[in-house]
């Protein structure tokens, strides 16, 4: 049986191990690189035998592509973005305000998440399902902008002539973990102050 208190705190023991795994594969992946870091290192960075990082996860592509899922989400559980609550508010916003919630949501994603992608980005040139990984996030990215601009188009916000889809690249490219981290990281921009220009010119370059 697996249910009880017993059982609880199994789950819950087996919960945090696997979250101190992935916390020391970040650690390490942003330190050292992808390539760079092995599973042994990551078991070790973590107090545990490098077989419980195997039989957790398989593989370091693995690790990898969790630690991804859950810096996006800013936990573990399974659901998507679009059907999170901010995604449901900022939608009903009016375009302006659309624009901004979505820009202050994509800045506190990118806090936790863009040295991942750093990663993923970097690993991408040499490994090719790493690369399908970025490829992947790309297109997840671009799916979730355009939801939005496909909002802005029938709430009748968008410039004359803008197709929701040339909006949507707009915005992709406005929001990139490339120019965040640039931003916040090369030229000390505040998480707020990226948020706010990355609004201000999503709302200059989108709107009517």
């Amino acid at each position: 049986m697996t249910g009880g208190p017993k059982g609880g705190a199994r789950a819950a023991k087996a919960a945090a191990t696997r979250e101190r795994m992935l916390k020391a594969a970040r650690k390490l992946f942003t330190e050292s690189g992808y390539t760079a870091t092995t599973m042994q290192a990551i078991a070790t960075e973590a107090g545990v035998a490098v077989q419980t990082l195997y039989f957790t996860f398989e593989t370091k592509r693995a690790i990898l592509k969790e630690l991804l899922d859950v810096e996006i989400a800013g936990d573990a559980l399974p659901v998507a973005s679009l059907e999170r609550p901010w995604a449901g508010e900022a939608l009903a916003a009016p375009p302006a305000e659309m624009l901004r919630l979505l820009a202050v949501r994509t800045a506190e994603i990118h806090a936790r998440v863009a040295a991942v992608l750093e990663v993923v980005r970097s690993a991408a040139a040499t490994d090719p399902e790493i690369a399908e990984l970025w490829r992947t996030n790309i297109a997840q990215r671009h799916t979730v902008v355009a939801v939005f601009t496909g909002a802005l188009a029938a709430k009748g916000g968008l410039r004359p002539g803008l197709d929701p889809l040339r909006a949507a690249d707009t915005a992709l490219a406005v929001m990139t973990p490339e120019t965040y981290l640039l931003l916040t990281g090369d030229r000390r921009w505040s998480n707020a102050e990226w948020a706010d220009w990355a609004a201000d010119t999503l709302i200059r370059l989108l709107l009517g």
